[in-house]
Parts: C-alpha cells; structure tokens; sequence
C-alpha cells in the first residue's frame, strides 16, 4: 500500500478522478453564464429604455424578453444542479468503493501479520482502525481532486467574472486571500498535530476498556475498582484538554475566516458605491458582483475545509498504515489459481542452524536436526516457548533471524503459505472456533478450492472487482472433496463420521442434537422419525406403569403438574419473543384472554401469595442460597421489589389493583410456578380447570397475524419449536421421581438406538451454532472441533502444539492414539508435556531454553529419570 493518501488514490482511482475533472470542466461555462446572466436581466431587460429586445436572432417584446431570460436562469440552474448531482453521486461511489479496497486491503494484511505482531496490537485496536478510523478516508477519496477541482473552478470562474466587470472590484475581492493562506495554514498545523495526539489517545483509551473488559473478574475480585475507574478517568481527562484545545484554535480559525469574509461586502459597497456615482459602474454590475461575492464565499469555505481535512485524513492514514506495516509481514500470494504447488512432502525435513528472535531474546538458537520423513516425532522440554515458535516456523508464521527449516529441498520460508497450507495442518492451545456451526468448522480446512463459476449476481460481481476485492463469492461451494479423500458430499458425510468419532465427538454432537431444534422444512424426513421415535416412546411408557411415572405427558385434556404456568396456558412453545415466559404477563392478547374469565385476577393473587411466601422465605438468606435456584420464579435482585409491593398492598387490595406495573409483576410470577416441583398447593383443580377453558380459547381466537409465534403441541406433529429430545419425549420428566432425569435418558437413548436414529441426530448437533469464537462450546469440545478439523483434511504433516492439554490423563492416550493411528503413513510433529508417551513415537526432539539437547530414537534420548518422572 502507498505511503501516502494521494498515492492510494492515485493507484486505485486515477481513471475516475479524470472523470471528475472533465465533467467538472464541462460545468464551469454554464455556471460562468448563471453569474452573468443577472447583470444581463437587471442592466438590459429591465433598463436600457423600452423598445423591443432581441434574443438568439428573434425579436421579443421587452417582457417576452424578461421571460425568455428568466427561463433561461432557470434552464442553467437545473443543469448546474444536475452537474453537481453527478458529481456528487459519482465521488461518492469512487469513495465507498476505494473504502472498500482499503477495508480489504487492511484486512488481507491481518490474514499476513507475524503472530508476534498481536501482542502488541490488541483486536479492539484492529477493528477500530478498520470500521471507524479509516471511515472518513472513504468520503475524502471521493473529494480528493473533485472537489478542488470543481470548488476552485467555481472560485476562478466567480473571480474571472468579477475582473472582467471591473478590476477594482475583483481586486477588492482577492485582497484579504493572502492573509488567509498564510495565517490559516499555521493554525491548521497546531489542529493537526492535536488530531495526532487525540486519535493516539484514544487508542489508549481503547486498550484501557478492552484489558478491563478481559480482567473485569480479577478487578472486581481484588476490589480494584476504584483504582481502574480513577485511571480511566485520567485517559478521559487528556483525550477532554487535546479536544478542548481542538476546539479553540478550530474555532479561531472560523472566526478569522467568517470577520474575512464579512469584511469583503464592506469593500463592495464603499468602493462599488463610489465608482456607481462616478458613472464608471451599472447597478447591474454591482448587484451582480455582491451576487458572485455570496457564491464567492461558498467555494472558498469547501477549499478552506478541504485542507483541514486533507490533513486530518492524511494523519489517519499515516497512522493506521504505521500499524498495518509490522517487520515480517508476510508476501501477498495468488489466491485466484486454484491448484497450489507441488510441496516435498516426502521429506527430508531439515533444521541448519535455525535462530528465531522475538524482542531481542532468542526463542530458537542455532536448531540443526534432520528427520527423515514420515515419522512420528515428539517434542518435549522444559516449558517454554520454543517448541511452539519451532511448529509455527515450519507453517511460515514466524520467521528465523538466521538458518533455514528445509522440506526436501525448498527453503520453508520462501514457499508460499497458501500451497503450504495444502500439505500441513496446525492445532494450537487453545485452538480458534469461527463463527457458524460445527460442521462448518469442521470441513473449514477444506474450504480452500476457489469456485469456477461466478454465482453473484452480475451488480455484487461488477462492485467486488472494482473495489479490488476478492473476485469469489463466499457463499459458494469451496470445499475441496479431494483434500477428504471423498468424491461427493455423500462421501463427506461419511469421512465426518468417521472422524468424529475417532475425536470423541460424537456423544457430544448427539447431545448437542437432542438440545438443539429442528427445522421440519428443511429435514421432513427427519422429523417423521423423531415423531416414530415418540410413539416408540409411548409405547415403552404404556407398557410400563413404574417407567410412566417417570414423565407426564402433554395432553390437550389435562393440565400438566410438571409444566409451568406458561406453558399450561399457551400448550405450545413461542417462536415469538412476545410469548416468551418473562413477557407473557404484558402480552395484550394473553391479557385479552385471562381477562375474560377472571382469570387475571385469580392468577394476581396466586402472584401476591408467590410474593408473600418468597418474602418471608427468603428475608434472611443469602443471594447464593439453594431456595433461590429451587424456587427459581423469583431472583435475589427481584426480592427488594417484591418486598416493597407486599408492603405496601393488602391481598384484599389485588381484584382493584390499578397500577399497570404492579399488576404485571403479581401476573408474572405464577407463570413461572410448576405446581409438582414448587409445591406451594396454590394451582388447586378449579384453578386449572380455569386454566384449560383459557388454554382452548387462546389457540381459537389467537389473531392470525400472530398465527406463526407459537408452535402448539400436537400429539400427531412435529413441534418446530421444541428440542428434539423434547419431541421425542412430548412431555415434562416428572419430579419427586427417584433418578427420573438418569432413568428417561438411558429409556430415550435406547428408543434413539433401536430406531438407528443416533447418526441423524449426530449430524443435527453438526448444524449446531457454536457462537462466536466457539463460546456455546467448552474448551475440550472447541480442542476436539480443532483436531477433527485437522485430520479430516488428511494433511501430509501434522504439526500439533500442547494440543490435549486440556483433557484429562485417560482421554489424552485415548485420543493420543486416535490421532496416531488417523496419522499412520503421514508426519505429526508433537509438542506436548508427557515423557511417558515418548514410546508412543519414531524420535524425540528435546529442547532446553531453544536450544536442541538431544534428538533420535525414544530408546537414545529418554533416560531412566523421564520414565520414572512419567511413571
């Protein structure tokens, strides 16, 4: 990228630009004839005696002449306005696209930084510079030559015009011009300068939220609050005296400029009236020249800010290239071809007096070795960070001072990381989960073959190659069937069960299924076989009356103990916000209904009653106490407001409660209520018969624009609304049941086997969203996600550093060996914390403090001292 903005602009843009400036050029006649043509209609329509005029070779009456040139202003008006609208619309559009490359650009440069560069520049920081900070680029890049271009032609035209109607006058409109140049440029300078310190500033401040937001934990848990709110407080307090100061000499700068250009009318009048009386100047030339001086202004103030912002974006510029420019940035390489290059997988592969320094301290130092390939080598050491710069070496993410890494004869550094990429795969700890589901971050090391064939549409095709961006759309089919060993997508589900189980998650995924929902549209088949699997179910229950208590079913006749209020009233689950359990009770339809029966008022006072018992129940407890998970309807930080409520209403008061509020919160506490799990005995038979009669009239009389926000339970349907396993089970696990969750597990397991339905609910919890970064996983499921990613890419080098240390003992050998056997034939190189497992390899590689201590068979190079430490 250029060093400079203009040179940016210039390398991207340059076609446009002339554009610009060749319309620019063609308006600058018809706005010099909007000028003129006032002096026209003051002096010669409206003076110069009363005969006829004539006008393009036609003789007009002296009105028709008036009309004809006022017609004429107004024709020069629209097209001046419709220059302007062009060049408006066009700037803007070679802006947003230059934005775009540039967001691009930068963003391509994160995809090359040396991992060494993160820890000195923070996430925030880079999402900030590229969302926020170079936003005001783009609407420069559209003014960079335009707009002094058109502006300043505007200027010289107005001027030009004023000369030729009298040199004294145009003179009197340039005199102060020179004072200007020379005092505002100062001015601007000490802004600038200021505008570096602000944004320099606020990037501090940046850093300072985002370490707070990391540490918020330890900051509260060592009562270090006060500490960080006072430093904080002194970042705010130099980001307010920079902007104070901005303020002031910004500010100067208008007022110098607005008393300028107030003094020029003086001039105009003084020395316009004077030569007006002395003959030598019409009323019409004047007024035309106080015309132009008001347009005059217009132009010279665009200019003025022009430069403010020339500097301003300039230093922005600058600076965010100061951070995208880090030692070791790696090569741009073709992304567009989509067979890479041919890498000596086969070995050897060779360290000759490998160094790697990182802040002036050596990581690796003079690492020489050859291992002959394939081979299973284990890396072991002390802590420390050389055996993870020595696998990030040989992936191209760190670079060696001095020596070389060598993979047959290639020179590790100098292969492109794209084909290199083909052929290794990496699995730090703890490993990076992108957004999307598991089954996306499984084959994302497969999404790696460029499409052949353009799937946007031809506008998204024409705007991506004009804004330099990426000529492939995302959205496309990328995966490279191959890199799996498969032909099809069919071949792929299959590698994926594979190695899902060899990774261990597939019990995972198979839970993650059944809590997960499905969409009947999109699987119809597989929910017809979830809706077997309930009958399945059914049957077991029916058959069994010591199994049949374990759950209660959902049944449009009965209400359910074991369910709550909520979901009794509704009998489905909401797809709607509106009809979720925390807003049920401000739901006006819902509320339309209670009302109609009473039934409002009988469930606010079972909220009063709810309210009362919890009050005293909970008057001396501690927020972490067990009743307030058993008893979950009512949090510790709701108490106060319930207990505030109680006091002051009597139960008696409640049927003529008006407050809106109050009333909505008596309402949602029972809706929360599960009359077997509570056991309160304040949801009797007539209250649930109630309840019922409300249930029917709610699913006849509900609108049908709100037809689509509840899924109800239908014995005979799918609820698209529910989990799967809640499908399966259409009905509450019933409490006070010894071992009832355990015992409806192992009963839905076995149905689920019997009915060979486990694989298609492993591949729904595949579909499962993992958030971003993974969050809605744990640590090992995100580490197992990250292993089966690798090997589901069958990489000819596998290169994994600490890989299982998040894992217990057991399922470390177990996956261990997974691993292994996936990787029979091919090279791992391992960097992990377990002597014992040095049998497991071919060699071992121990290093010390960077340096290389011992390398060879497990037999040479591990002694008694590391079996017995392992042991």
């Amino acid at each position: 990228m250029s060093p400079t903005l203009f040179g940016y602009v210039r390398a991207h843009s340059w076609r446009q630009q002339l554009v610009v400036l060749a319309v620019t050029l063609c308006s600058l006649p018809f706005f010099y004839l909007s000028v003129d043509l006032p002096k026209t209609i003051v002096d010669d329509a409206l003076g110069s005696g009363t005969g006829p005029r004539e006008f393009f070779g036609v003789e007009l009456s002296r009105l028709d002449y008036l009309w004809a040139l006022c017609l004429c202003f107004l024709a020069l008006v629209l097209v001046n306005g419709g220059f302007k609208y062009w060049i408006n619309v066009y700037k803007g559009i070679v802006g947003e696209r230059t934005l775009r490359r540039m967001r691009f650009d930068l963003y391509t440069r994160i995809l090359r930084f040396p991992p060494a560069h993160f820890r000195v520049m923070s996430q925030g920081q880079l999402v900030q510079m590229i969302n926020a900070e170079v936003e005001p680029l783009g609407g420069f890049v559209g003014d960079a030559y335009s707009l002094p271009a058109y502006q300043g032609g505007m200027l010289l035209t107005i001027l030009t015009f004023m000369f030729l109607q009298n040199p004294l006058m145009g003179l009197a409109a340039i005199i102060l011009y020179p004072f200007q140049i020379y005092i505002i440029p100062k001015l601007q300078r000490q802004v600038n300068e200021l505008g570096r310190q602000r944004v320099r500033q606020v990037r501090v401040l940046a850093e300072r939220i985002g370490e707070t937001a990391a540490g918020v934990v330890d900051i509260r848990t060592n009562a270090a609050d006060a500490y960080e709110e006072a430093r904080f407080s002194d970042e705010l307090g130099k980001v307010f005296f920079i902007r104070l100061s901005i303020y002031k000499k910004k500010f100067l700068i208008k007022f110098i400029n607005n008393f300028l250009a107030q003094l020029a009318p003086f001039l105009f009048y003084s020395i316009g009236g004077y030569l007006v009386l002395q003959g030598e100047l019409t009323i019409g030339a004047i007024l035309a020249i106080l015309s132009a001086h008001e347009k005059l202004s217009a132009p010279w103030k665009e200019l003025l800010a022009y430069y403010q912002m020339l500097w301003d974006t300039q230093i922005k510029y600058e600076q965010v290239m100061a951070q995208f420019e880090p030692p070791g940035l790696a090569p741009v390489e073709d992304v567009t071809t989509a067979t890479p290059s041919v890498i000596p997988v086969g070995g050897p592969l060779d360290a000759l007096g490998a160094t790697i320094i990182e802040d002036d301290e050596p990581i690796l130092n003079a690492v020489s070795f050859s291992i002959a390939l394939p081979a299973h080598v284990a890396l072991l050491g002390p802590p420390g960070p050389d055996k993870q710069a020595l696998l990030q070496a040989l992936v191209n993410l760190r670079k060696t001072r001095s020596g070389v890494f060598r993979l047959g004869e290639e020179d590790i550094s100098k292969l492109p990381s794209r084909a290199l990429g083909h052929y290794v795969a990496y699995v730090g700890n703890p490993a990076q989960i992108f957004a999307g589901s598991v089954r996306d971050n499984l084959v994302f090391g497969l999404k790696r073959r460029p499409p052949e064939d353009v799937t946007r549409t031809a506008r998204d095709q024409i705007e991506a190659l004009a804004s330099g961006n990426s000529p492939f759309d995302g959205q496309a089919e990328w995966i490279d069937y191959g890199a799996a060993g498969v032909e099809d997508t069919a071949g792929l589900e299959v590698r994926l069960t594979a190695v899902v189980e060899a990774i261990g998650l597939d019990g995972e995924a198979f839970t993650i299924g059944l809590r997960g929902a499905l969409d009947p549209d999109r699987a119809p088949a597989l929910a017809e076989r979830i809706l077997e699997a309930r009958a399945a179910l059914a049957d077991r229950l029916d058959a069994d009356p010591g199994l049949a208590r374990l759950v209660e079913r959902f049944d449009p006749e009965r209400y359910n103990a074991n369910a709550t209020v909520a979901a009794n009233l509704l009998f489905g689950t909401p797809l709607d916000s509106s009809f979720d359990i925390e807003l049920l009770s401000q739901n006006a339809f819902v509320l339309r209904v209670l009302e109609a029966d009473g039934l409002d008022v009988a469930l606010r006072q079972v909220g009063y009653e709810l309210a009362a018992t919890m009050v005293e129940l909970f008057a001396d407890l501690p927020p972490d106490h067990e009743y307030f998970r058993q008893f979950s309807f009512i949090s510790a930080d709701d108490l106060p407001e319930y207990r505030a409520l109680v006091g002051r209403l009597a139960a008696e008061q409640i049927p003529s409660l008006s407050d809106k509020a109050d009333r909505q919160r008596l309402l949602a506490l029972p809706m929360k209520l599960i009359p077997a799990r509570h056991r309160l005995d304040l949801i009797d038979d007539a209250l649930q018969a109630r309840l019922l009669t409300a249930r029917k009239r709610l699913r006849e009389e509900l609108p049908a624009t709100e037809a689509d926000k509840i899924a109800f339970f239908d014995p005979g349907a799918f609820n698209r609304g529910a989990s799967v396993q809640d499908n399966i089970l259409f009905g509450r696990i019933a409490h006070g049941q010894a071992n009832a969750q355990a015992r409806v597990a192992t009963m839905l397991t076995a149905v689920i086997d019997e009915l060979d339905l486990r694989a298609a609910i492993v591949a729904a919890g595949l579909d499962a969203e993992v958030g971003v970064g993974g969050v809605r996983l744990s640590l090992t499921q995100r580490q197992r996600l990250a292993l089966g990613r690798a090997l589901l890419r069958r990489p000819d080098l596998l290169l994994l550093d600490d890989a299982l240390a998040a894992f217990d003992r057991a399922e470390q050998e177990r996956l261990r060996d997974a691993v292994l056997r996936a990787m029979a034939g091919r090279t791992v190189l391992w960097a992990h914390q377990q002597p014992g497992w040095a049998d497991e390899f071919d060699l071992v590689l121990r290093l010390d403090r960077g340096r290389l201590v011992a390398v060879g068979p497990p037999a040479e190079v591990m002694g008694e001292d590391d079996r017995d430490a392992a042991d």
